[in-house]
Formats: structure tokens, C-alpha cells, sequence
């Protein structure tokens, strides 16, 4: 995997052209995206975004607790002023809860065991009732902006389709 990385780059370089050049600036869109890390969610393509318009921040479940602090950064330093929290269809934060995970770790780390019982891993009960407790979480919490716009959406993975649910 290393060798097909360094070719990558190598291509990437030669079509880089003079962006090395730019400074540092705010997405020009002040848009935060807070998505699951699953690879199958293009969000450039699925938003219509291009390169400089959003942060895309991903974890996990897309889970908004897991991206506070890239979000406070974001807002505070780079003037992002819009959010929106995107889960999707076939998601595996929802097969699970967090007794079953942390019984694999236990298994595996005994000693670990009273690390491990405290993590909660924000497994998603419900999809769109997940996507409404994050957007929910996100406009109650004191460290993000009063004045933000904070929406929430479901990637469906087998259409492409996103729909607003928040």
C-alpha cells in the first residue's frame, strides 16, 4: 500500500500547478461537513463540493461529539459558520452497542478493562434519530456558535441520494 501511495503523490505533484502558493483561508463556503469515516461517502460529489469550500470532518458514525474540538477550531480560528452532520444508510456504528465492543477490547486488553468500560464508542441507536440528537447536541452545546446553522442529513450508500432529516 506504501508504493501505491508514493505513485499517487507523484501524479497528485505533477498536477498540483501553483496551490502551494495559497494561504491560509476559511473554506469559502463556511461550511463544516461532519461525516462518517466510511469510505464509501464522497462527500465533494455527493454536496457538490469543491476543494477549499468545507472542512469535512470524519469519524466514526460521523458523530459530532467525536469532532468538537475540529469544529471549535474551525469556528473560532477559520470563521466556519454553517454545519452539516451527514450519516448514512448501512452504517456500522448501528449494528452495535457499547457493552459489545468494549467485551471484544476486555477480551483482548484484561487489563484494560476500567479504560475500556469508560470509552463510549457512540454507537447509533436509530439513523435519523441519531442525525437529530447530533444537530440537536451541536445547537445546545455552549463552545459552538450561537448563530450557527446546523442542519443534518442521510446518505443513502447504495443511491447516492442525501436527504435533509434536521
Amino acid at each position: 500500500m506504501a508504493q501505491h501511495l508514493d505513485d499517487a503523490n507523484r501524479k497528485h505533484v505533477e498536477n498540483f500547478g501553483d496551490k502551494g502558493k495559497l494561504v491560509l483561508s476559511p473554506p469559502s463556503k463556511k461550511l463544516i461537513v461532519v461525516t462518517c469515516m466510511d469510505a464509501r461517502i464522497d462527500t465533494s460529489s455527493a454536496f457538490g463540493l469543491n476543494e477549499g469550500e468545507a472542512h469535512v470532518i470524519r469519524n466514526a458514525g460521523g458523530r459530532v461529539q467525536d469532532s468538537l474540538r475540529s469544529i471549535i477550531v474551525s469556528q473560532r480560528l477559520l470563521a466556519t459558520n454553517e454545519i452539516a452532520v451527514v450519516q448514512h444508510t448501512d452504517c456500522g456504528m448501528l449494528t452495535f452497542k457499547n457493552p459489545d465492543l468494549q467485551g471484544i477490547l476486555a477480551e483482548q486488553h484484561p487489563e484494560e478493562k476500567d479504560k475500556i468500560d469508560s470509552i463510549d464508542f457512540l454507537p447509533i441507536p436509530n439513523l435519523e434519530g441519531g442525525v437529530r440528537e447530533d444537530v440537536q447536541w451541536l445547537k445546545e452545546h455552549p463552545l459552538v456558535l450561537k448563530e450557527t446553522v446546523v442542519t443534518g442529513w442521510v446518505y443513502d450508500v447504495k443511491t447516492g441520494k442525501v436527504s435533509q432529516v434536521a
